[in-house]
């Protein structure tokens, strides 16, 4: 399939027309084609757009999909399972993390034989944290059981959206199906594409989803998922093996029928100028259209060389590379990840345990890890590629076999610049906050240094961070680190406040920084808590002076990494949280999370004339945390820093003397709240007037209000915060969804002050 055919009017059979997409739009608009049941998803760079399109289209009444946004990768691939149990198509889309995070249901979806399309646009696998393309994701899913076809541009991710549903579903295979494509190159790539304009073709083409057997037929009662053991176990995966082997041949034929259809014909390898090729480049997804260009030219230039890419990873298609190969004296396999000590890649690997199954195949084969992290692939890469394998089909032999290409050259006589100059335990230890016990009640009393004294305290987040304009975030960490004495050591999640102070080779932090993904923050710091501890019992770190320890989470931190903070909550360890609660997942770009409330606008929960916004009220982590029964918890807002800095000034104290503290801190955003950059003042003033987020906390058990609009006549409707800011105007014409709203906080705030009125409650 060339790029210019996908131009030309299609020969197919269905009606189709054109548009111009990116890989991820491409695969929304599959999704909505296709009609899907059900999609369990959680936003991760760089596959979140598939939900957003879908979430926008569904606003507008374009489709029927329900969409479940998960509290994570794994809790959405577990509504996905489920869904898929019950008999109907379910899609997701998730990339890197999102696959490791959610392999443990992977091989119970395959091991059970529910078939659904999981879309993953290709990304680097952390540590360190890198969100751009290459295949170390994909290439860790290989032995979950699932089918893989691989995606090279925009038009390739919708067509083979439809390719997975039909393969997936064949009474032969019955197994689910990833479509893979790379992250930031097809993903974000726009281009001219097909989509379909003839749902009845395409209905046609799909058929009906008739699942041998649902969870949702009381009448047949089926158990899924039994306690196995041998010799069971060794005849269901044989069972899981045959269906991949049927698939073998459910391929071809799909992607045959599907090729009629559209008149865009996909093989499961991709043989490109490889009739009389004596050298070849062996290259998946986006990469082999770079090196088919490139072939041209250096077939102009009388060299014969080919590119092999294959459309199908699982099952792996190696009788199809024995006979592409058979002739050809050397190939150049590039690998997207490496299998870090199996001397090469997986692609790598699998080829070369292909050919040497054919005695008379003598192809001389070279390994290349290329392209990782989002490293683009030129026409000049390519040219060296095919110059190495040119040489070795030239004389018989390989230089190195195995090797990374693109890599820097280091020069031993530099090092890295050291970073900014410590901070001494001196320098940190003002006593901005003075806190002592209150003898008769045993709760805590904090004065404070005048605002202006505090100027005085270094500050411990140095200038020149990438953050927003107007970013709440840092005031935020800037008023609970002055009144932290000493040293500080910082554990914080994946978000905006990490992602724009540590960027390589820099860093914006003085202090000891730990990141750790959404998911294990808290255990992560807990674990580092309790080293310390008994590194300190046992005299083993003399010259440290007692620190305190503190994890940084937001942009919907406190869904995915909810259950570990949980725990660190109930097991007690002397830290804090503070969570800053900017009402979504705004490092990703504004996606819904549990904390946003009802009726904002996200970028999946969009705004249309079916949907007007998010339908469910938001989270209140602070009473979840209360109930854990732990010592002190508190809600704040960077708009009252007093008030904050007295609370975080107690914070420190309890992690010190008793054990695990929580606190959330309301946190202006105005880039996605969609407000001047300059207007946090107003903005968040209203949402403490409007007792939306109201300020107290719980210490001892016992509740105290710290800021009481209706005590000082400043208590205004909650409608009077929402048309302050662009996410929620649209709200003002929804007098339902108002009222409804205006209950929830009403109900809130009178059980609120129930609680601050009683101590016993």
């Amino acid at each position: 399939m060339s790029k210019t055919e996908i131009r030309t009017t299609p020969k197919g059979t269905a009606k189709q027309k054109q548009e111009f997409r990116s890989g991820n739009e491409a695969a929304a608009i599959a999704g909505k084609d296709i009609g899907f049941h059900v999609m369990g998803y959680f936003p991760i760079t760089p596959s979140t757009e598939v939900a957003e399109g879908l979430a926008k289209m569904q606003a507008n009444g374009e489709h029927d999909v329900v969409m479940i946004a998960g509290d994570g990768e794994h809790g959405a691939a577990g509504i996905c399972y489920g869904a898929a149990l019950g008999g109907g198509r379910v899609l997701n889309a998730t990339s890197a993390q999102g696959i490791l995070f959610a392999m443990e249901q992977l091989p119970v979806q395959s091991g059970t034989r529910q078939p659904m399309v999981l879309d993953i646009a290709c990304r680097t696998v952390s540590a360190p944290l890198d969100i751009r393309g290459d295949h170390s994701d994909i290439y860790m899913a290989l032995n979950t059981g699932w089918i893989m076809l691989l995606a090279r541009d925009p038009q390739a991710a919708y067509d083979m959206n439809f390719c997975a549903v039909r393969i997936g579903e064949h009474k032969d295979v019955q197994l689910p199906v990833m479509v893979c494509y790379d992250g930031f190159f097809t993903s974000h790539q726009k281009r001219r594409l097909w989509v379909f304009d003839d749902p009845a073709a395409v209905k046609k083409f799909l058929g009906s989803r008739n699942a041998p057997m649902t969870a949702l037929d009381p009448a047949h009662p089926v158990t899924f998922g039994p306690y196995m053991n041998d010799p069971d176990l060794i005849n269901n995966k044989k069972q899981l093996s045959d269906a991949m082997e049927a698939a073998r041949s459910v391929i071809p034929q799909v992607f045959k029928e599907f090729g009629e259809l559209t008149g865009r014909f996909y093989p499961v390898l991709d043989e490109y100028r490889m009739a009389d090729a004596d050298s070849a480049l062996v290259i998946a997804n986006s990469a082999a259209e770079t090196a088919k260009e490139v072939a041209d030219r250096m077939r102009d230039k009388g060299n014969k060389v080919g590119v092999l890419s294959p459309n199908v990873l699982r099952p792996f298609p190696g009788d199809l590379f024995r006979a592409a190969l058979k002739k050809t004296k050397a190939c150049l396999i590039g690998d997207r990840a490496d299998s870090y000590g199996g001397e090469g890649g997986n692609l790598t690997t699998e080829v070369r345990a292909a050919i040497q199954q054919d005695p008379d195949n003598h192809t001389r084969t070279i390994s290349k890890i290329y392209g990782l992290g989002g490293r683009d692939f030129y026409a000049h890469d390519a040219e060296a590629f095919f110059a190495e394998t040119i040489e070795a089909a030239k004389t018989g032999k390989v230089g190195k076999a195995n090797d990374y290409y693109g890599l820097t050259e280091g020069e031993p006589s530099k090092h890295p610049a050291m970073g900014l100059p410590p901070l001494t335990t001196e320098e940190v230890t003002r006593h901005m906050a003075k806190v002592t016990v209150d003898e008769t009640t045993g709760r805590l009393k904090v004065d404070l240094e005048p605002l202006w004294a505090m100027t005085a305290m270094p500050s411990r987040v140095a200038p020149g961070h990438g953050a927003c304009p107007g970013c709440g975030i840092f005031p935020s960490l800037q008023q609970a680190y002055r009144v932290i004495d000493g040293d500080l050591i910082v554990l914080f999640h994946t978000g905006c406040a990490m992602v724009v102070t540590t960027g390589y080779p820099t860093t914006a932090h003085r202090i000891t920084y730990v990141h750790n993904l959404f998911q294990n923050g808290a255990a992560t710091l807990s674990g580092l808590v309790e080293m310390y501890h008994e590194r300190s019992r046992r005299g083993e770190l003399p010259n440290v002076k007692d620190p305190t320890f503190l994890m940084v989470s937001g942009d919907g931190g406190m869904d995915i990494g909810m259950g570990p903070t949980l725990g660190a909550a109930h097991r007690g360890h002397k830290m804090i949280v503070l969570e800053y609660d900017n009402q979504a997942y705004m490092n990703t770009g504004a996606q819904l999370s549990y904390e946003t409330p009802m009726g904002h606008r996200t970028s999946t929960s969009e705004v249309g004339a079916k949907l007007p916004g998010k339908t469910y009220h938001h989270k209140d982590t602070v009473q979840m945390f209360a109930a854990t029964h732990i010592p002190y918890v508190f809600q704040a807002s960077e708009g009252y820093p007093e008030d904050f800095m007295r609370k975080m000034a107690k914070a420190q104290w309890y992690a010190k003397h008793e054990g695990f503290v929580f606190g959330k801190v309301l946190s202006y955003c105005p880039l996605n709240w969609r407000t001047a950059d300059d207007a946090a003042q107003p903005v968040l003033q209203a949402a403490a007037d409007s007792c939306f987020f109201p300020l107290y906390e719980v210490e001892k058990g016992k509740t105290t209000i710290t800021y009481d609009p209706d005590a000082i006549g400043r208590r205004i409707p909650h409608s009077d915060w929402l048309k302050m800011m662009g996410k929620t105007r649209h709200l003002m014409k929804n007098e339902a969804l108002l009222k409804e709203a205006q209950a929830e906080v009403d109900r809130r705030w009178r059980r609120l002050k129930a609680m601050h009125a009683h101590p016993e409650l």
